[in-house]
């Protein structure tokens, strides 16, 4: 077995309260949410183990309202960060502004925090701001911090970003490039509902109904379950098959299909094998198992790799995408 630190009496506690603690999160932000329950676990996994989301859908699908309701139930501080072309660094970290002293005289310079100084960040339409100001976000992603007028400033934990890109309008965006899409941990696309769905949307948003929303959790019990799901043990050939699914995604690799030569240029690095075995860990927790299985690796398979692999002209010229890859990937994997 592969481990990492061992897990001691209240270790194992948490553990097996967390699928309880799952379902909770789950009834209140159903209040609010209808259906969805694939991309609510899939945020719960990435918030837990410690990642980004990158969520594609078209505008109405309740993103916003999806995320808000998420940060309400467990606790936390929200912010939303509507990305323009005109959007600065310091619009998203924050800016210096002189004050005067009125009792002195004396002036000096105050740092006014940005919306990034919050557990929860939307990043709406995190395409349609120049590279300068998306690195400004993807740094803080990556280092937890802000470096402004020469001082480091630690983001308050948990720090979880979820950027939203719209998949229809393309003209007047800038594409996050591939080497910034690696920081976020999964890519989710969520789709309409359902008709019964829907339906149910439309009764419970056009009458006066207004849900109250249960605390279920807080930031401090958030960071205590982050830190023992890293302890949690993970048998070596789960390991090794989240290893050699993302070995063959790379065109070089000499155990690469065929097909993964002629349709792909660059495949996924190694934060891919890293996320899948995080992401399998915590979602074997949310269904109240203590160590994750191969079925675990796979079901986090899709949102982990789907923006890492790159495809080249020939897989678009015959509509290959790089969902279709994965899915082919699990076949020569079975």
């Amino acid at each position: 077995m592969a481990s990492a630190n061992s897990i001691n009496d209240k270790d194992a506690q948490l553990l097996e309260n967390f699928s309880n603690v799952y379902q909770q999160i789950l009834d209140e932000i159903h209040k609010v949410i209808i259906g969805q329950d694939e991309i609510i676990n899939q945020l719960l996994i990435s918030l837990f183990s410690r990642g980004h989301c990158l969520i594609v859908g078209v505008p109405g699908l309740a993103k916003t309202l999806l995320i808000n309701t998420l940060a309400d139930v467990l606790d936390l501080r929200f912010s939303r960060i509507q990305f323009t072309p005109d959007l600065m660094p310091s619009d998203i970290t924050g800016t210096e502004i002189i004050e005067e002293d009125h009792s002195s005289g004396k002036k000096s310079f105050r740092f006014v925090r940005g919306p990034i100084f919050a557990n929860i960040v939307l990043a709406d339409e995190i395409n349609r701001t120049p590279p300068k100001t998306q690195s400004a976000l993807l740094e803080a992603m990556q280092e937890h911090k802000v470096t402004a007028a020469g001082e480091n400033m630690p983001l308050d934990e948990p720090f979880f970003v979820l950027a939203t890109q719209n998949p229809i309008e393309q003209e007047g965006t800038y594409p996050l490039p591939e080497a910034q899409l690696d920081r976020f941990m999964f890519n989710l696309w969520i789709d309409y509902p359902s008709f019964e769905e829907e339906i149910t949307i439309v009764k419970s948003t056009t009458s006066d109904y207004k849900p109250t929303l249960n605390k279920v959790m807080n930031a401090e019990e958030i960071i205590q379950y982050q830190d023992v799901l890293r302890k949690v043990t993970v048998a070596d050939n789960v390991i090794e098959y989240a290893v050699r699914l993302v070995n063959m995604t790379r065109p070089a690799h000499p155990k690469a299909p065929a097909y993964i030569k002629e349709w792909v240029n660059w495949g996924a690095g190694p934060r891919a094998s890293q996320y899948l075995i995080l992401g399998a860990k915590t979602r074997a927790a949310l269904s109240g198992r203590f160590t994750p299985s191969i079925e675990d690796v796979r079901a986090c398979a899709v949102p982990v790799l789907r923006h890492r692999i790159v495809t080249n002209f020939n897989a678009e010229a015959e509509g290959v995408t790089s969902l279709d890859i994965v899915n082919r990937l699990f076949e020569e994997l079975d």
